[in-house]
């Protein structure tokens, strides 16, 4: 009784290469054979069809016919280009022969679309594009010596459970539940503060801890910012860098205390000239991605506050690791800022 016939073992296209290449200086079939482990049936109808072809690659196989054609994979494309939230399995819904969802995700995958995060950004009208495209032409001269007179400021909340993000640790599975392998979480923490900083190329300057008492009409409002920021921090750190680099131009963004008549007469009357910010534009500020430097700092510690004199203590510390590298590294980026946002004629930009 004849053997069963056996399926043709697939050699990888760098085998089959390496023994032609030994066959063809002066090894024979079946030593070559030997040498790289291939069948020697395998070997001699590798070595024929090379001799025929002049390759040992494959031929196509016909396979299972695709359900779509390439009017159909476009229309895909489409759909989900036009609808960016609809799941794969609504796209494949809307098609005149409908498909599964994981057709769809295979065709998308195909053409570099894959389901992601969307990232979270401020609305912007186009009032606010207006605006931030005209920051991009009043700044676009600007070059690095420029930027280095501008005093970068802004405030930042900071929040006890802030753990955004994953957490890495490195345990057994018997230790799942040890306090050192656990991230605590505060559900809508009344325990924050509220920080304010500034920055200069080449120079971290203060970090104030604000103090307001809470509650209905105890946030933060325009006397305590003149008080506890621009009396307190700002003035004295203006004076020494306008000491050091002669034009100091300050920034701020467009929060009710900072656009008040007050703060404004007190800028004017200390003879401080600002930077045009415009309105909904974090983007457009190298302090932003310090205050997440920040918090990431937090975030690693050991052991986490868990109260606000803890927090406050922990914000002072990680403000005072952060490397004035990483200061320079944002603000360097401005000129890019600027050619970006004039691309994007005054949208969001990848900052």
């Amino acid at each position: 009784m004849p053997e069963p016939k056996t399926e043709r073992r697939q050699y990888p296209s760098s085998i089959k290469d390496k023994f032609i290449g030994a066959v063809l200086t002066g090894t024979t079939v079946a030593k070559a054979a030997r040498v790289f482990h291939i069948h020697d049936s395998a070997a001699r109808y590798i070595w024929k069809k090379y001799k025929t072809t002049g390759s040992t690659e494959n031929l196509p196989r016909s396979g299972r016919p695709h359900k779509l054609d390439d009017t159909a994979e476009r229309h895909i494309i489409r759909i989900a280009r036009r609808e960016r939230r609809t799941p794969f399995t609504n796209i494949g819904n809307q098609l005149p022969s409908p498909v599964s969802g994981s057709t769809v995700r295979r065709v998308l995958r195909n053409a570099g679309y894959f389901r992601r995060v969307a990232r979270k950004v401020p609305y912007l009208k186009k009032v606010h594009k207006r605006a931030r495209l005209t920051w991009a032409h009043l700044y676009c001269d600007f070059t690095p010596r420029h930027w280095r007179k501008i005093m970068w400021t802004d405030e930042c909340y900071i929040y006890l459970g802030d753990n955004h993000g994953r957490v890495y640790i490195t345990r057994r599975a018997d230790e799942k539940y040890l306090d050192e392998c656990l991230v605590a979480t505060f559900k809508q923490s009344p325990v924050r503060v509220m920080v304010w900083g500034c920055v200069m190329e080449g120079q971290k300057g203060p970090l104030v801890v604000l103090e307001y008492p809470g509650g209905k009409g105890g946030g933060m409002n325009t006397a305590r910012y003149c008080e506890q920021v621009l009396e307190g921090a700002l003035r004295g750190f203006y004076r020494e860098m306008r000491t050091e680099r002669g034009q100091v131009i300050f920034q701020q963004d467009n929060a009710p205390a900072h656009t008040s008549k007050l703060t404004k007469r007190w800028l004017t009357h200390h003879g401080i000239t600002q930077l045009y910010h415009p309105p909904n534009s974090p983007d457009l500020s190298p302090i932003e991605p310090i205050w997440h430097e920040l918090k990431q700092i937090i975030r690693r510690r050991p052991h986490h506050p868990t109260s606000v004199e803890e927090l406050r203590l922990a914000v002072i510390e990680a403000w005072e690791q952060i490397p004035i590298e990483c200061v320079n590294k944002h603000i360097s980026e401005m000129p890019d800022r600027v050619a970006a946002l004039l691309e994007a004629r005054g949208s969001h930009i990848p900052f």
